[in-house]
């Protein structure tokens, strides 16, 4: 059955976020490895290196992704921008070598009114860059994540991923994380069987769903097409229950660690309640 979870916080240390999924029951992990709000990033010390990797084994070594910061913009076209998105995401992969993290999510970036074919082209450009930067040594898969297409995002279509991927000189070390909430705001729909089909078709045929490593589970706000990036509460949104059921008893993706990004709540009672609801969706025949 796939490894449900969710992004938690790792606030009084990186190694608390496995104490916090724990409490909710989860089987995998997201985290951000240094505050994503900021880019000059403190270095890792010893301590926190050990007390993570102590945590995760005590956790049984469960599926952990870290999310790359949200100011990093590898679609730029300013040269200081990119510079600094450059260097923050090749620290990104560095920390995650030190942890041990296999897994990085990251949006593609935005063309910022410099065109799509533009944007991708500069992705791919400095993803090349960060790639050379972290050196031959580094083990971390860059996943890039499905968007929404709000304003001059780029990865709303899954041929603009799939651009991205067969250009890169490091194919291999790109895969891809799919938001439900992003791909449903970008005019995939998931609602039906005869729809849920249809997107993994039109997945595999431009990117490949081998390529797939990590999902992100989210209910949207908005309606199919809005083009809108509003997470809710599984079921409670537009994509509803049998969105979810088709993709919880896909088996394949009967292995894959799957983690809500769902509005938090007090004592992280909404991840124990989203975990709960996606759990009643798997029909345990099905593997």
């Amino acid at each position: 059955m796939p490894l449900l979870g969710a992004h938690e916080s790792v606030s009084g240390g990186l190694h608390r976020a496995f104490d916090h999924i724990r409490k909710v029951g989860g089987e995998s992990l997201q985290i951000f490895t240094r505050n994503q709000r900021q880019w000059n990033a403190p270095p890792l010390i010893d301590e926190e290196i050990r007390l993570f990797q102590e945590k995760r084994q005590e956790a049984g070594n469960m599926p952990v992704a870290s999310h790359a910061s949200y100011l990093i913009n590898l679609g730029s076209r300013k040269e200081e921008q990119a510079a600094k998105s450059i260097a923050s995401f090749i620290g990104e992969l560095q920390r995650c070598d030190s942890l041990g993290i296999r897994h990085v999510v990251i949006h593609p970036g935005s063309h910022g009114g410099a065109g799509i074919e533009a944007g991708l082209a500069n992705v791919v450009h400095n993803l090349d860059r960060v790639f050379e930067g972290a050196g031959a040594g580094s083990r971390v898969k860059v996943l890039l994540e499905t968007t929404a297409g709000q304003g001059t995002g780029l990865g709303s279509r899954f041929e603009e991923i799939a651009w991205v991927i067969s250009h890169s000189r490091y194919p291999d070390r790109l895969g891809v994380c799919v938001d439900t909430c992003h791909i449903f705001a970008a005019g995939y729909d998931i609602r039906t069987s005869e729809t849920y089909a249809l997107t993994m078709t039109e997945l595999d045929r431009t990117i490949g769903l081998e390529r797939i490593c990590f999902f992100h589970l989210n209910d949207s706000k908005k309606p199919l097409g809005s083009r809108v990036d509003r997470h809710e509460h599984i079921g409670r949104g537009e994509i509803g229950m049998d969105g979810f059921r088709h993709l919880l008893n896909d088996p394949g993706f009967a292995a894959h660690p799957m983690t809500l990004e769902t509005p938090k709540g007090k004592d992280l009672e909404e991840d124990v309640k989203n975990l709960r609801v996606l759990r009643s969706l798997i029909t345990k025949q099905a593997f």
